[in-house]
């Protein structure tokens, strides 16, 4: 089968190698139908270092089942499904306490044997506790949509739901990305007030005032700290979502942030050391939480919302590429000549 891997900045490539097979009794092996590019594979695209062995890309995607090990129960082939990005028991403590991405057997893809999604077939590990079913018959102009509930759209569902982007507040989202909107989106859905959205990328601002941003502020550093204040009469924002994963941004949210608010941070952090001292993050009560989306707590529940129309996640892929062509969809959102990708493979 074709699989696509990364040997260093800048260096995707699409391979030949042997199709997966089950290893363990609670495998599957799904035929992939839709993947994506991530926001997150750019950041290896940009820093990894050049070496002999390429790393399995690809965290996103809705396939059909081909065949399942002897523990897995509820699935079958045939079946049609959507997987998280992270892989996990749905059992665990951990799981039941609604953090799958911490889950004591799970994992992520790409990592530890287990390939990657921008590729023909994928072993999927707890497959039970993973993948998620969708109706077979269900539109095509759907799929696109339930892809995002793979990461996505539920990732900046995560950020709003952690920071209790609710009626009455005023939230502000850092970063224009897919994740971004999508944040835009779930803190429209949850209810809030006020969304102000910081991006300076005028096709992707307009989509977020389509998702419900009532305000955009194109400055960055203390000029867009500046006009989100004047935005919220001085006091700054109840709720911040961060979802960049670089230091000025994880900024901007601490200048933005009123007393007693919370940062939710859902971009993949860049650095190691970030302040939490009376400047930053104490003097005002600041609560900070976020973390990896555990998407699986909230799939179940969002499937219905796309299927019925009510959202559109979807709308976030500008562009589409076959598997074979992948390398370009990397170079379209690195080059921000697109927001997201669709990979067909």
């Amino acid at each position: 089968m074709r699989a696509t891997f990364m040997y260093g900045a800048g260096d995707v490539r699409i391979e030949e190698v042997p199709d997966p097979t089950i290893e363990q009794p609670t495998d599957a092996i799904v035929r992939v139908t839709l993947t994506c590019v991530c926001g997150s594979d750019l950041h290896p695209y940009h820093s990894m270092p050049a070496g002999n062995t390429g790393t399995p890309m690809g965290h996103e995607f809705i396939g059909v089942i081909e065949e399942v090990g002897s523990a897995v129960t509820g699935l079958g082939p045939g079946d049609l499904v959507i997987s998280p990005f992270a892989f996990s028991d749905n059992t665990c403590p951990f799981c039941r306490e609604g953090f799958h991405t911490a889950c004591r057997h799970g994992g992520w893809y790409g990592a530890n044997g287990v390939g990657g999604a921008q590729a023909e077939k994928i072993r999927v590990p707890q497959a039970s506790g993973t993948l998620v079913p969708i109706p077979a018959d269900v539109e095509e102009k759907l799929l696109p949509s339930l892809l995002t509930l793979s990461d996505v759209y539920l990732t900046g569902y995560h950020a709003a739901h952690m920071g209790n982007a609710g009626p009455g507040r005023t939230v502000t989202v850092i970063g224009d990305g897919a994740v971004g909107l999508s944040a835009v989106l779930a803190a429209k859905r949850l209810g809030a007030e006020k969304i102000i959205l910081m991006g300076r990328h005028a096709t992707r601002t307009d989509l977020g005032r389509r998702f419900g941003a009532t305000d955009v502020v194109a400055e960055r550093g203390e000029e867009g700290v500046n006009r989100v204040r004047a935005l919220t009469g001085g006091e700054g924002s109840h709720v911040v979502l961060e979802a960049v994963g670089h230091m000025p941004a994880y900024e901007q949210a601490y200048g933005v942030v009123r007393p007693g608010g919370v940062i939710s941070r859902v971009g993949v952090p860049q650095y190691e050391n970030a302040p939490v001292g009376f400047g930053s993050l104490f003097g005002k009560n600041i609560t900070l939480n976020g973390g990896p989306a555990p998407v699986r707590a909230y799939i179940e529940a969002a499937i219905p919302q796309v299927l019925s129309g009510e959202i559109a996640p979807g709308q976030v892929f500008d562009a589409e590429t076959s598997l074979d062509d992948v390398a370009e969809a990397y170079r379209l959102m690195d080059s921000r000549e697109a927001l997201k990708v669709l990979v067909r493979p």
